[in-house]
């Protein structure tokens, strides 16, 4: 467990945070819901065998309490044709990103003199 000292006081615990997942498989899940819709014929049958897959993926990189809206969003996503221009992974991702930044700052502005 990481802690912090806040001078010569108790060490406070660090909350522990789901790691940010990588933008580039962020990237790829997004490119594979475009890709699949070009395939002729047989596009949009694996569109739909892609779609649960695709949220279960969601699900896990973003775990459950952040990641069960934007799952059921993305199964929902990928089922509607022509919404899978939308770069859910990557949306999702630099919205994380900004808020890990953020809560960094607020951890750190305090020691800031």
């Amino acid at each position: 467990m990481n802690l912090l000292s806040f001078g010569k006081s108790k060490l406070s615990p660090i909350p522990a945070q789901k790691p940010l997942p990588s933008l580039g498989m962020c990237l790829l899940m997004d490119i594979l819901g475009c890709v699949f819709v070009m395939i002729p014929l047989i596009g949009p049958v694996i569109e739909m065998l892609f779609a649960p897959i695709s949220a279960v993926i969601y699900l896990r990189m973003f775990g459950v309490r952040r990641g069960l809206f934007g799952g059921i969003f993305n199964f929902v996503e990928e089922l509607i044709p022509g919404l899978d221009f939308i770069p859910t992974f990557t949306i999702t991702w630099f919205v994380r990103y900004a808020n890990q930044k953020k809560e960094t700052l607020t951890i750190i502005k305090p020691f800031i003199r």
